[in-house]
């Protein structure tokens, strides 16, 4: 069984940084993507960035303008999101997801992924 357990959220003062991780297991294909997500109250759940197990192809939003980065530790089994110079409008339950159907490129949609974690809160103070 697929799972996804997330890690690193928390408050943070705008500029700051944070980590967050993703550690999977039960994912037998080499063919999948892991990516982020997040949903802001009212807000529509929107992909952050994603990452493609196969070939390495990264995604990011363009409102991420260079401060995220995505990367994996294959053997770990974890993705991680590094998020620096934090902004308000960053705050949010950020989910991550796994999918065996998007090939990692372009931006991730919400029904392309079939696999879900719980969600972590990140909370940027002005």
């Amino acid at each position: 069984e697929v799972q996804l357990v997330e890690s690193g959220g928390g408050l943070v003062q705008a500029g700051g940084s944070l980590r967050l991780s993703c550690a999977h297991s039960g994912l037998t294909f080499d063919d999948y993507a892991i990516a982020w997500f997040r949903q802001a109250p009212g807000r529509q759940r929107e992909g952050v960035s994603c990452i493609s197990h196969s070939d390495g192809h990264k995604y990011y939003a363009s409102f991420v303008e260079d401060r995220f980065t995505i990367s994996s530790d294959s053997a770990k089994n974890t993705v991680f999101l590094q998020m620096n110079s934090l902004k308000p409008e960053d705050t949010a339950v950020y989910f991550c997801a796994a999918s065996t159907f998007h090939t990692g490129w372009g931006q991730p949609e919400p029904y392309e992924y079939d696999y879900w974690g719980q969600g972590t809160q990140v909370t940027v103070s002005s």
